[in-house]
């Protein structure tokens, strides 16, 4: 659809970076003397570096001091840039999908609550950065998820259109943020959320980048372009 915009999520929606988050999390947290994370810690990811620090610090009943978060945040975010794509991927899909909405008239955008420098370097190094229109992060306007002024945001920045816009996502954070930002979602069931996608009633439920198809962004969108001519 000429003239809209997809609005993705990162980690656990276009890329599965757990792999080398989890490894910055080990590192750092034996650096500080404590024991490598629990494997559920990973339901800290998709809220920043920070929470997910704190998450992991939780789960082996600690209570760290904000001095102490400091030094580990930094610690973390030091070694994540050195090793920031070991392991992390594109989702199986990605990449044909981007390919056919492209050719349907779709633009791209990214809004996640990574830091804006370490998401360009992601997308740098798995050279998918050219695909998109805007890159805004945690740190790029003074709000970040869910509050709807960061996507809204992301939006403007792409030269895009709210009622032309959708966002793809894979917590209750990107749905919470669509819905405060009055624009569809897409949810993923594949990303990191704690609370399975189904329960989150996404306006379309993706299993697969494969049924992420034009005609299926164009029945979201069509209704809201259909109420503004009226």
């Amino acid at each position: 659809m000429r003239d809209s915009l997809i609005v993705f999520d990162l980690d656990g929606t276009l890329v599965d970076t757990a792999p080398d988050l989890l490894a910055a999390l080990d590192a750092v947290l034996v650096a500080h003397g404590f024991p490598k994370a629990d494997p559920s810690a990973r339901e800290g990811i998709g809220r920043g570096a920070r929470h997910l620090i704190e998450v992991a610090l939780q789960k082996q009943d600690v209570a760290p001091s904000a001095a102490l978060l400091d030094r580990m945040h930094a610690g973390f975010l030091d070694y994540y840039s050195e090793h920031i794509c070991e392991g992390s991927r594109p989702y199986p899909g990605v990449l044909d999908a981007l390919d056919a909405l492209a050719a349907a008239g779709w633009a791209f955008a990214i809004c996640t609550n990574k830091l804006e420098g370490l998401s360009r370097r992601l997308l740098d190094t798995l050279s998918l950065t050219a695909r998109f229109r805007a890159i805004c992060g945690a740190d790029t306007f003074d709000v970040r998820k869910p509050h709807p002024g960061h996507l809204l945001r992301t939006v403007a920045l792409a030269g895009g259109e709210p009622e032309r816009s959708i966002m793809v996502g894979d917590s209750r954070t990107d749905v919470e943020t669509a819905r405060a930002a009055g624009m569809p979602i897409v949810g993923v069931s594949f990303g990191y959320t704690t609370v399975p996608m189904v329960e989150l009633v996404p306006d379309l439920l993706l299993d697969d980048y494969s049924a992420l198809d034009a005609a299926a962004l164009g029945a979201l969108v069509a209704p809201r372009l259909r109420a503004e001519a009226s």
